[in-house]
């Protein structure tokens, strides 16, 4: 998919007010699943500053996504309910699948387990999610402005290129031929991707 079709969605779902609402509310859902899935990560003695700082700026995101939708509607999405969703079976198939590629990629290419296949998992899964934030984010951004929304995502935009930066340095450390790990899992995000905008396309009958 180019982006040039992902555009073509979003400014299709800024111009509805029913679906942008429940764009919204699919994006908080996710950042949200994002930051439970860190929780739950998260090592109960041998947690760093960075996941701590990753986890809260994810249920940030989450919140001030939610809130974003009561400038277009003040009742519309309660909760992450599926009539509250965009595609909701696809939405959340796609970070659940994330997850499960990751693992299985790292059990075939490095035969990890346990702690180790849960972190390097994390890494991973957070890295494609955070290449893939600054070209949703970017992209849904400059919709917004051009269409005068009150709507904007600015200051998620600043912290998910900090976390970028962040599970760089990280994946750094975990492996020397960390880029290629990556490359290769950005590539499975990608079709995932591919099938979930694809689905919300369908669902709102954007050709």
């Amino acid at each position: 998919m180019t982006e040039i079709r992902f555009r073509k969605i979003i400014e299709e779902i800024v111009s509805s007010g029913e679906a942008h609402a429940k764009w919204l509310n699919s994006l908080s859902m996710m950042e949200n699943t994002g930051a439970r899935k860190i929780s739950k990560y998260e090592h109960p003695i041998y947690t760093g500053i960075i996941v701590l700082k990753h986890a809260a700026e994810e249920a940030r995101h989450a919140y001030y996504l939610k809130k974003q939708i009561s400038k277009l509607s003040k009742e519309a999405c309660p909760d992450f309910s599926h009539p509250y969703l965009l595609a909701p079976v696809e939405s959340h198939h796609y970070l659940n699948m994330l997850d499960v590629e990751a693992c299985r990629f790292l059990k075939r290419k490095l035969n990890l387990e346990g702690r180790a296949l849960k972190h390097g998992a994390y890494l991973l899964v957070t890295y494609s999610i955070e290449v893939r934030a600054d070209m949703l984010y970017g992209i849904y951004q400059e919709v917004l402005t051009s269409k005068g929304s009150k709507v904007n995502v600015k200051s998620i935009i600043a912290e998910e290129e900090g976390h970028l930066e962040e599970m760089q340095k990280m994946l750094e450390v975990f492996h020397p031929e960390w880029r290629q790990l990556a490359d290769e899992m950005c590539a499975n995000e990608q079709r995932l991707f591919e099938h979930w905008v694809s689905a919300i396309g369908k669902e709102l009958g954007i050709q």
